[in-house]
C-alpha cells in the first residue's frame, strides 16, 4: 500500500477506482493483463453512459493499451516449465547470455534482473523461431476506441524534489513496516512484487549494509532514474496534449472541448 502509493480508504471511497488490490506481491502481472482486464472496465463504464479514466502510471502499459499489443506467440506452457528449471538450477546469468545471442535487441532493453520478460522473450523465440523483438505494437490506435490523452508536465527539478519528498513520506508512512510485514508473510525478493521501487531496495540494503538514510537514497535515485524512463516513454505517444499540473482551467477547457467533438 505505501510502496505503490495507493491511494488512502477516503479518497477511494470518493473516486471509484479499478484495478486495485487484484494480485498478490508472489503473482505476475504483464501489460497483457492489463489490457485484457483493462478493455472489461471500459466497456462496463461506458455501458452505464460514464467515460472512463485510465491514470497512471508506466508509459509501456500506456502504450498496449492505446495501440495493442504485438502479434506474439501465446504462452508454452511447456517451453515456460522448461526455462523455468534452467533458471532454477543454474540462474539467470546463462539465460541473459543465450538471449543477447538470440535476440540481442530484446537482450539490451530487458533489464538483466526481470527474469520474467527474460524467460518471455526466449520462450517466443524458441515456440515461433524469431526473436520477441520482431513483433512490434501495431502502428495505429485502436479504433474501437476515441481517446484524449492528457500529460501533466513539471520542471525536472521541482519533479525530482516532489520525488524525494515522496520517499520521505513513505518511510513516514511505514514503508518499513510494511516491508518487514510482507516478509513475514513469505515474500521474498524474487516476488514480482517486491521488485518494484520502493521494496527491492530493501533487500539491496541487506545485503550491502546500507543504514537507513543510505536505504532512503537508493529510493530517491531510483525512483528519479525511473521518472526520466517514463518521461521518454510518454513523449513517443502522439497527440498527447501537454499542461501543467496547476493549469486546471486549461485541462479543463481540452477535456470540454473532446467531449463536445
Amino acid at each position: 500500500d505505501i510502496g505503490t502509493a495507493k491511494p488512502d480508504p477516503d479518497f477511494l471511497a470518493r473516486v471509484k477506482h479499478h484495478l486495485i488490490d487484484i494480485r498478490d506481491p508472489h503473482e505476475q502481472f504483464h501489460a497483457g493483463d492489463f489490457v485484457e482486464l483493462a478493455d472489461e472496465i471500459t466497456e462496463k463504464i461506458s455501458n452505464r453512459g460514464k467515460i472512463p479514466v485510465i491514470c497512471g502510471g508506466t508509459g509501456f502499459y500506456f502504450k498496449n493499451f492505446i495501440y495493442g499489443l504485438p502479434e506474439a506467440p501465446p504462452a508454452d506452457e511447456v517451453i515456460r516449465k522448461r526455462l523455468q528449471s534452467e533458471l532454477e538450477e543454474s540462474g539467470s546469468e546463462p539465460l541473459v547470455e543465450h538471449l543477447q545471442q538470440v535476440d540481442p535487441v530484446s537482450a539490451a532493453r530487458i533489464n538483466r534482473n526481470d527474469n520474467y520478460r527474460i524467460l518471455r522473450a526466449l520462450e517466443v523465440y524458441e515456440a515461433s523461431g524469431r526473436p520477441l523483438s520482431d513483433y512490434a505494437l501495431p502502428e495505429k490506435p485502436r479504433a474501437q476506441y476515441e481517446t484524449l490523452l492528457i500529460g501533466l508536465n513539471r520542471g525536472r527539478e521541482e519533479l525530482y524534489e516532489r520525488i524525494n519528498l515522496r520517499v520521505e513520506l513513505m518511510f513516514d508512512l511505514g514503508v518499513e513496516a510494511e516491508v518487514a510485514a510482507l516478509r513475514k508473510g513469505g515474500c521474498t525478493d524474487s516476488d514480482p512484487g517486491m521488485k518494484g521501487i520502493g521494496y527491492r531496495e530493501f533487500f539491496t540494503a541487506e545485503k550491502e549494509g546500507l543504514d537507513s538514510d543510505e536505504l532512503r537514497e537508493l529510493i530517491k535515485r531510483n525512483s528519479r532514474r525511473y521518472a526520466k524512463r517514463q518521461i521518454t516513454w510518454f513523449r513517443q505517444l502522439e497527440s498527447i496534449n501537454w499542461f501543467s499540473p496547476e493549469d486546471i482551467t486549461g485541462i479543463s477547457d481540452c477535456v470540454d472541448e473532446f467531449l463536445k467533438g
